[in-house]
């Protein structure tokens, strides 16, 4: 019960000289280490190989998210009654997901649009 209102923990591993590098740039950051790996994690650029296996389920998720969407238009525009409709935090709920997934699509299609762009730079040399 003591664990009941702790926040998830995320945990991998890596090689000493990965850990070396990582504690390296946590201290010329001067951040506590979580505050590093959050902001790692969030803000730095993501490199995606625009592989089939990469993109489909990117296509496949903003897929899911319009079909909702849409059951949700028709939800609003058909219903007479207001039990049938989502509840503000139900709605506040969805467009924290939707944002939070639209914009780690979008820097992922960013990043791979990152490499197209490199390697149409090399063919043309």
């Amino acid at each position: 019960m003591s664990n009941q209102h702790k926040n998830p923990t995320i945990s991998f591993r890596i090689t000493d000289a990965e850990r070396k590098q990582i504690e390296a740039r946590i201290l010329a950051s001067g951040m506590m280490k979580k505050d590093y790996f959050v902001r790692s994690c969030i803000y730095n650029r993501i490199c995606v190989v625009g592989k089939k296996e990469t993109i489909y389920p990117l296509v496949q998720t903003v897929n899911a998210l319009y079909l909702q969407l849409l059951e949700m238009q028709k939800a609003f525009t058909t219903s007479s009654t207001s039990d049938m409709l989502p509840s503000s935090d139900e709605i506040k709920e969805l467009q924290t997901e939707y944002t939070n997934m639209l914009t780690a699509i979008i820097d992922l299609l960013d990043g791979a649009k990152y490499l197209w762009e490199g390697d149409r730079h090399e063919q043309q040399s």
